[in-house]
């Protein structure tokens, strides 16, 4: 697991899914960029957000950062992130 920036109280109450966010979100305000992306790595991300980032990005920045992709593959298909939209 990359280097946690939340207590243990900070995470209570959260879904895994949000601990995740939430980590990024802390590593980030600590200028720890790659420590964020490697939360965000583990993170569900939603379709639309993942489809925003390829759009302002690129394909092989999600690739490079090895972001989960399995929510715009069910939105958009197993190629979307090869097809133009």
């Amino acid at each position: 697991m990359p280097k946690s920036y939340l207590s243990e109280e900070e995470k209570q109450g959260l879904s895994q899914n949000a601990i995740f966010a939430a980590e990024s979100q802390a590593a980030d305000d600590a200028g720890d960029e790659e420590t964020s992306w490697a939360w965000l790595a583990l993170a569900e991300l939603p379709a639309h957000a993942l489809l925003a980032l390829k759009r302002t990005r690129g394909a092989d920045f999600i690739r490079q950062k090895g972001l989960r992709t399995e929510t715009a593959e069910q939105a958009y298909g197993k190629d979307w992130l090869d097809r133009n939209f």
